[in-house]
């Protein structure tokens, strides 16, 4: 259960944070569903745009258990981009910690934390410098929808 806990509707708070050190923000929406017979997890990601505001679905994510029953495989893709992610997902503490390397050589990672019933943050924290140093470039504040 450690991405079956997130099965449902979510609404999204996102923030970015550029090179710059300035911040963009956007609303979303997020819809965890059990697929392939309930041996994976997939959520769709979405960006609430317009007037009135529409979900525009950006990226989907594939989760699924590892015959070792400590890690999760996820396949993280955004189809606008291009882009297919693959990351190793385990729990550390109280936090779900997916791990990946980027093209140039360098470690990701997307962290689920504050985990409850009704909400958690998501947030994502790369490094430069092979995982000497990390710095936060994406934060979500989700809540469960009613």
């Amino acid at each position: 259960m450690l991405f079956g806990q997130f099965v449902g509707d979510w609404d999204i708070d996102w923030r970015w944070i550029e090179a710059d050190g300035s911040e963009r923000h956007r609303k979303g929406r997020l819809h965890w569903r059990w697929v392939l017979g309930g041996r994976a997890v997939q959520d769709i990601w979405s960006a609430l745009e317009g007037e009135p505001p529409e979900e525009r679905p950006i990226g989907t994510t594939i989760r699924f258990p590892n015959a070792d029953g400590d890690t999760w495989t996820s396949l993280w893709i955004a189809p606008d981009r291009g882009l297919v992610r693959r990351f190793v997902a385990r729990k550390v503490g109280n936090e779900i910690v997916l791990a990946t390397t980027k093209d140039d050589g360098n470690p990701e990672h997307w962290v689920f934390s504050e985990i409850g019933p009704a909400s958690f943050r998501w947030r994502a924290e790369e490094s430069q410098d092979r995982g000497k140093n990390w710095k936060l470039t994406e934060e979500m504040r989700i809540r469960r929808r009613a």
